[in-house]
């Protein structure tokens, strides 16, 4: 093993302990308070970790996707909603990277490595979520700069973030629509940009979820993400393959979440004179628990391998997001049937596993959206010639 696997390995490790000593005592209390995790997101700061996959020359841990998404696990074995403040930071710093243009990432790269100004993705709207080409909101250009005008629903550290990568139609007459679409790097306090609320959710507790509107809000032309217009779409769909397998990911860690509770609990309930855990039914919800934890685990590791080759993964991140997620429900359910009447209280965690859960299935695509997405590019490779 050479010495930068050593040193990632390591950070897994002290990320591990992190979420045993720091996030397990406090994540019931700060999830049923719905209460922002400020302590914890100032300790990640402080241990690189919103700089996770920024390189290393703008002041970036360099880590590869594959180190990431189990950084991710971890986090969301801890509380899922951590991981979701870290995540869509770090997808903003890879588009950046990325697509942006060599002045961008030297302005914005370095302060978000730092972890103070973190990111947020500006994509869907009331009449757009899955169906991202039919986003209303408009960039005109004046002189030096473009004006935006419009509304995005389902921001991610809406309230707490800094730097939004936000999509917007610069051509309204384009065909097919997605060539007229860009994204702007716009930083909290430009005038005309306001949080209008802030959405109270079933789960994902702690992370502010936000609609963010923009009304007239100047933009410097130099904010345009990359050199040209008509690129936001192509560099939205490929932040996305970083937020499927990140989601992927946290899938993974809620159900080993659930999984390391239930295996616990049945070994600790009793009936009929001896643990539940030696009665045959359970042991069968065990094994297939388990075994559908690490098949997730090793489809999302081989679709974050292939994102660090720099090869497309959208098939992978396709598959590895609707097989997670899918996974991740039955899991908790099957959890929380194992804990009898105490899964259904909010005594034990299995209750938050389970309202967690449904986050997976919609965020970053829905199920049905990774299936459609699966279908064609399989069919596209297995096309009759």
């Amino acid at each position: 093993m050479d010495e930068l696997s050593v040193e990632r390995r390591l950070l897994v490790e002290e990320v591990r302990r992190f979420v045993d000593r720091e996030v397990l005592p406090v994540a019931h209390d700060l999830e049923q308070g719905d209460r922002y995790p400020m302590e914890l997101v100032h300790k990640l700061r402080h241990m690189g970790i919103f700089s996770a996959t920024i390189p290393e020359e703008y002041g970036g841990l360099g880590c590869d996707f594959v180190t990431y998404v189990q950084l991710v696990e971890e986090l969301s074995r801890g509380w899922m909603s951590l991981s979701g403040i870290v995540n869509t930071h770090v997808l903003v710093a890879a588009m950046i990277n990325a697509a942006g243009t060599q002045e961008q990432r030297r302005r914005f790269l370095p302060v978000m490595a730092e972890g103070e100004r973190r990111g947020g993705l500006c994509l869907s709207e009331a009449d757009a979520g899955s169906d991202v080409q039919a986003i209303s909101m408009t960039a005109t250009r004046q002189g030096d700069d473009y004006l935006l005008n419009g509304t995005k629903l389902w921001v991610t550290n809406g309230v707490h973030g800094s730097i939004f990568a936000v999509l917007a139609r610069t051509d309204g007459q384009a065909q097919p629509a997605y060539k007229g679409m860009s994204i702007f790097l716009v930083e909290k306090g430009t005038a005309g940009l306001s949080v209008g609320r802030t959405f109270d959710k079933l789960g994902y507790k702690g992370v502010d979820t936000a609609e963010l509107i923009f009304e007239r809000v100047r933009v410097p032309a130099a904010n345009l993400l990359g050199e040209r217009e008509g690129e936001g779409f192509k560099q939205a769909m490929a932040g996305l393959e970083v937020g499927r397998i990140n989601v992927a990911a946290r899938a993974t860690g809620v159900a080993q979440a659930a999984f390391n509770d239930a295996i616990r609990y049945a070994q600790q309930r009793f009936t009929f004179g001896k643990p539940i855990a030696e009665h045959q039914a359970i042991q069968l919800k065990l094994a297939t628990m388990a075994t559908r934890i690490e098949a997730a685990r090793l489809l999302t590791q081989k679709a974050a391998a292939k994102k660090d080759r720099g090869e497309r993964s959208d098939l992978e991140a396709g598959m590895a997001k609707f097989f997670a997620s899918e996974m991740c429900q039955e899991v908790v359910l099957e959890a929380m049937r194992i804990h009898g009447g105490f899964g259904y209280t909010k005594e034990f965690n299995v209750e938050r596993y389970y309202r967690d859960a449904p986050f997976m299935l919609v965020g970053e695509g829905t199920s049905e959206i990774q299936s459609l997405i699966i279908a064609r590019q399989l069919l596209q490779q297995y096309k009759i010639q």
